[in-house]
């Protein structure tokens, strides 16, 4: 039998040869770790987040899978360790439970309330079972040195554990909390948003913009846990354990007669050092946030530096307490019909409060007493160095006054006055004293995102819309002509991307088009396309115009990438030699068969009566008939063989619809800063600044046009636009000036006419 001997003993010979091979995946998980940590560092040092979120590293089944994997030395009980490496790397892997626990605690604000107990309970029974094994390695000789170092690690790991435990308490309350302040905070935004009168719509949204950042920022579920004082005692354990590794190493490698050491060599063998080498380094990279977290706590709590007495130093506030005191005044919600056992269960319950509430308070004084002691040791090296920096600025020649520290809220920048943000910041209580701090850390962030969004504006969509200039929005009724007849009593719904698309397509399948003027009209209508489809998305989510949305941004690809309508080679008919009636005719033609053919089938009887129900490609098909059928008739009363005149026709129809979408870029930005939760809430303030950065050059286009009377509710609707009176009387009074100077010109001179009206 395979893995018995010639006598019928177990020969474990064999067993322990993938040992090495298990050393290397732990190493790899380490790494792992190791780089998801620095990650998370880089990011925050490159936007200038120092209370570094937990974006790459954050408590979840991933990363929680991978942490076992990496400190599995820890949980193993009977694998000989007596070579120095071998000690060191069973160090090396309890210190590093201490510095994945504080470098994601910040990522528990991120959780909702069900997904931050279940990760907690992982997290516990993770480090639970690494401390009971850690205890029977000792007791068994498994770990024979570094004893003291072992327990310490422990106590460590254990006070990281319930600092965790309850923080993540706290979480939902203060979640509330922020949340109806926000509220509040929002609706006073958006009166002086009403009551403000700006030069333009950019200086107003812009202005905005900083109110919602700056709201957004500070109510960051992971920004409040960064900032707690929890988190900053946090980064003082994760620290002592990493120096208390460090010390071991050195003592080690530095004394080595302090130390004896057995022979013989792990299973492990030559893995355990590269182990041990894995883990130093995500040890040392993990320890750089959680040590800035506690660093810029004690900086700013130096006496010099902000923080002026201590007498509220130990007050408690309330959040920390206050969802177990809702939690003990709830009612069971057990259904027993005893009453002397419902009374017991009650006191019960009220008795374990008041013990996790003591802790709490106990876990919380605490830090608050670490963080003093910090603050003791450190003062005199901070307030060194600000001696050695006013020495250093007085021998200057060339010195700057520096704006640094200067409230953002009451100062200039070139010509323009910068609101006050401090009224927007939201903090807790207990957190008064930062909320200058954090203004001034955040003050520039909504101005640097649009910025960034400025240095990638759409210039093929601005080259689009200037070169086709206009005063108003004919373009949006003329698309689709009322002297059209219909193909069925009931007709869909319009939609913004539909028409562009379809026009698009007709515009690259006119023949004698110059290519470079067709290869701009795509590049443009490219970019046009994504703006129309936020616009869609965000103002326009009726179930009934979804199949439109999906139709456009199918056909768009083809159109895009093949240069193909519905398997319509719109090249191939290009290049056929056809005039610009007959290309039209051509394409009414195919999509009335599309439409023809589908209600012919009779699986399609029963959405005969539901035109938003049509499948896309015969919502496709509608839209091509009606556009060509318009243009037609266009033909008919003018001499249909001058092409680039169609084209420019096709192009300012575009244009207009583009820019008739686009005037709802202010509500999408300000419905990015307000439907969105608060987790994901500084993500959609930056989307929306940087959306206002890259259509600043496009607003600035569309606001020298005139709108017509419309709601804003009304102006997301393409319908609503075109049975607007103000766009219908434009385009009768158009046509009704195009006729009269027409009428009493040669046919030349018409021509003539046209060409110069148009340029």
């Amino acid at each position: 039998m395979f893995g018995c001997g010639i006598n019928g003993s177990v020969d474990d010979a064999e067993f322990s040869k993938p040992m090495p091979w298990i050393g290397i995946y732990i190493a790899a998980a380490s790494l792992a770790c190791a780089v998801a940590m620095a990650a998370d560092a880089a990011v925050g040092f490159r936007y200038r987040r120092p209370w570094f979120p937990s974006r790459y590293f954050a408590l979840n089944a991933t990363s929680l899978s991978v942490i076992a994997v990496a400190v599995k030395l820890s949980v193993d009980l009977n694998t000989p360790m007596p070579r120095r490496q071998d000690q060191l790397a069973k160090l090396s892997s309890s210190v590093l439970i201490c510095t994945v626990m504080a470098n994601s605690m910040p990522s528990l604000g991120a959780m909702e309330n069900k997904e931050l107990l279940s990760n907690m309970i992982a997290l516990a029974i993770l480090v639970i079972t690494s401390i009971v094994n850690i205890c029977m390695q000792l007791g068994t000789g498994v770990i024979y040195t570094y004893r003291r170092e072992h327990a310490f690690v422990m106590f460590l790991m254990v006070l990281l554990l319930v600092m965790l435990s309850l923080s993540a308490a706290i979480v939902p309350t203060t979640k509330r909390y922020l949340e109806k302040k926000y509220r509040k905070k929002y609706e006073l935004a958006m009166k002086e948003s009403l009551s403000r009168s700006c030069e333009t719509v950019f200086d107003k949204l812009k202005e905005d913009l900083m109110k919602y950042g700056m709201m957004a920022h500070t109510c960051n579920p992971q920004f409040v846990v960064g900032r707690s004082v929890t988190c900053t005692a946090s980064g003082a354990l994760c620290l002592l354990s990493a120096v208390t590794l460090a010390q071991a190493m050195l003592r080690s490698y530095l004394m080595p007669g302090r130390f004896k050491f057995c022979d013989g060599e792990s299973d492990y063998k030559w893995s355990s050092m590269v182990i041990l080498i894995a883990q130093n380094i995500a040890v040392g990279l993990g320890t750089i946030a959680p040590a800035v977290r506690w660093f810029l706590a004690i900086k700013f709590k130096c006496p010099k530096r902000g923080n002026k007495s201590y007498k509220d130093e130990f007050k408690l506030e309330r959040h920390w307490i206050e969802c177990f005191i809702e939690i003990k005044k709830r009612p069971l919600s057990l259904h027993i019909r005893s009453r002397q056992c419902r009374k017991l269960l009650h006191d019960a319950k009220r008795v374990v409060l008041e013990m996790v509430t003591g802790t709490q308070v106990g876990i919380v004084m605490g830090s608050k007493v670490v963080r003093m002691i910090s603050v003791l040791f450190m003062s005199r090296i901070l307030l060194f160095c600000d001696l050695c920096c006013e020495l250093r600025n007085k021998f200057k020649l060339n010195t700057s006054v520096s704006t640094k520290d200067s409230d953002c809220g009451l100062r200039l920048e070139g010509s323009v006055f910068k609101p006050d943000l401090s009224r927007y910041v939201l903090h807790l209580e207990g957190e008064e004293e930062l909320v200058h701090i954090m203004v001034r850390d955040n003050c520039s962030a909504t101005e640097s995102w649009i910025k960034m969004g400025k240095k990638n504006q759409p210039k093929h969509l601005i080259q689009l819309l200037e070169e086709m200039p206009s005063r108003s929005f004919e373009g949006v009724m003329s698309f689709d002509s009322d002297a059209v007849p219909p193909l069925d009593s009931a007709e869909p719904p319009n939609n913004w991307a539909l028409p562009i698309v379809t026009l698009t397509s007709l515009g690259l399948a006119i023949p004698n088009i110059d290519p470079s003027a067709r290869k701009r009209l795509l590049r443009g209508v490219h970019e046009g396309l994504r703006y129309v489809n936020l616009v869609e998305e965000k103002l326009c989510a009726k179930q009934e115009l979804m199949n439109m949305r999906k139709a456009a941004s199918i056909v768009f690809l083809e159109v895009d990438l093949y240069h193909k309508w519905l398997d319509v080679d719109l090249r191939q008919i290009s290049l056929q030699g056809n005039t610009t009636k007959d290309v039209l005719e051509a394409l009414a033609r195919a999509a009335k068969n599309v439409f023809v053919k589908f209600k012919a089938t009779p699986t399609h009887g029963c959405l005969r009566e539901t035109p938003s129900a049509w499948p896309g490609k015969v919502q496709a098909a509608y839209s091509m008939y009606r556009i060509s059928e318009t243009l037609l008739l266009d033909c008919k009363s003018s001499d249909c063989d001058i092409s680039n005149r169609i084209f420019e026709k096709l192009s300012r129809m575009i244009s207009d619809i583009i820019a008739a979408c686009l005037t709802n870029l202010e509500q999408v930005i300000c419905a990015e800063c307000s439907r969105s939760g608060i987790e994901e809430r500084k993500e959609c303030v930056r989307s929306a600044a940087l959306l206002l950065g890259k259509t600043a050059k496009v607003t600035k286009i569309i606001n020298q046009r005139e709108l017509p009377c419309l709601d804003p509710n009304q102006l997301a609707s393409i319908d609503e636009w075109r049975a607007s009176g103000d766009l219908r009387k434009a385009l009768l009074v158009k046509s009704f000036t195009d006729e009269s100077e027409t009428s009493s010109l040669s046919p030349g001179d018409r021509y003539l006419s046209i060409q110069y009206s148009q340029v």
